[in-house]
């Protein structure tokens, strides 16, 4: 499939400060993007790049094949964008603020606006002043959605929601992609991104360390195994592949790489088991062994 984002040695500099430091990324047409780092990993620089709202201080990017800065009017009219921290004119109400957004890129589909009003259960008569952040979110979104987009930019979109809302704005990606859209989502929600990510691109310190589908990806994580059984510690943690294995209880657990586990499932077969637990790898394990460190050292950049 053709290329809607490209990203190429993308650097960014404030000052002393390199927010990007030769970042690639590469998003196809139809897809859902999955964007993940940490805080101050590069993330929101890299999408106020691409909607031209900064200029790169270095390498190649495009949106539609146009350069995001020199283009951004043409751009813009081609996607929709929902940031993380939704600012909004406080003497306006919320649907003002909606159709002011909306006529941005031509005014909405008046049904599909008051269909969105009704499922995300907003309020349109409140001025903004008086939202909660949720509610801001809320006016984002429906705004987003209310008029069909090629190319929808999500930067934590779920940021104040509640489940029920959370799940709304997951039927809303779904319907625009099988329309044909493409969406990128930065979000810290993992879940979310396992459910609706085609691939994904992890970040650090402004470059990309890995990029891939889930299941592409999933053998940098481990499966957990919590098994009842008598076999002895010391032989099963003697097995290729296995790490960190311990008794707790009446339990042996241990984690086992991906492509050890036929080995490892046959040996414990073996070994008399009454009962097993088995927790497979998610995309949570793969970014807390990428990012263990910095987050616990509570380090980071400015996004």
């Amino acid at each position: 499939m053709p290329s809607i984002i490209e990203a190429a040695s993308l650097s960014k500099n404030f000052g002393r400060v390199r927010a990007l430091d030769g970042l690639e990324l590469d998003v196809t047409e139809g897809e859902v993007h999955g964007f993940l780092g940490p805080n101050g990993a590069g993330k929101s620089t890299t999408l106020r790049v691409l909607l031209g709202l900064i200029r790169a201080s270095g390498g190649a990017t495009s949106v539609f094949g146009l350069d995001p800065w020199r283009d951004s009017v043409a751009v813009h009219r081609r996607l929709a964008y929902v940031p993380g921290d939704v600012d909004l004119w406080p003497g306006l109400t919320g649907g003002e603020a909606i159709d002011l957004l909306t006529s941005l890129r031509g005014g909405a589909d008046e049904a599909l606006r008051a269909e969105l009003v009704d499922e995300f259960e907003f309020d349109p008569r409140i001025t903004a002043r008086n939202y909660s952040k949720g509610n801001r979110q809320k006016v984002a979104l429906i705004a987003a959605f209310a008029r069909p987009a090629e190319l929808y930019l999500f930067d934590e979109p779920t940021s104040g929601l509640d489940p029920v809302m959370e799940a709304v704005f997951r039927r809303r990606v779904e319907r625009v992609v099988a329309g044909g859209a493409t969406v990128l989502l930065s979000s810290h929600i993992l879940s979310e991104v396992e459910q609706l990510c085609d691939r994904v691109t992890i970040i650090r310190a402004g470059r990309t360390v890995e990029t891939g589908s889930l299941s592409d990806l999933r053998h940098l994580t481990r499966t957990t195994f919590s098994a009842v059984t008598a076999a002895d510690v010391a032989a099963v943690a003697a097995l290729s592949g296995v790490h960190d294995a311990r008794r707790e209880g009446e339990k042996l657990v241990f984690e086992v790489d991906t492509d050890a586990l036929p080995p490892v499932l046959a040996a414990l077969a073996g070994s008399g088991v009454s009962g097993l637990t088995v927790a497979p790898p998610s995309l949570e394990d793969l970014f807390l062994r990428h990012y263990g460190d910095d987050l616990a050292r509570g380090s980071g950049r400015s996004a």
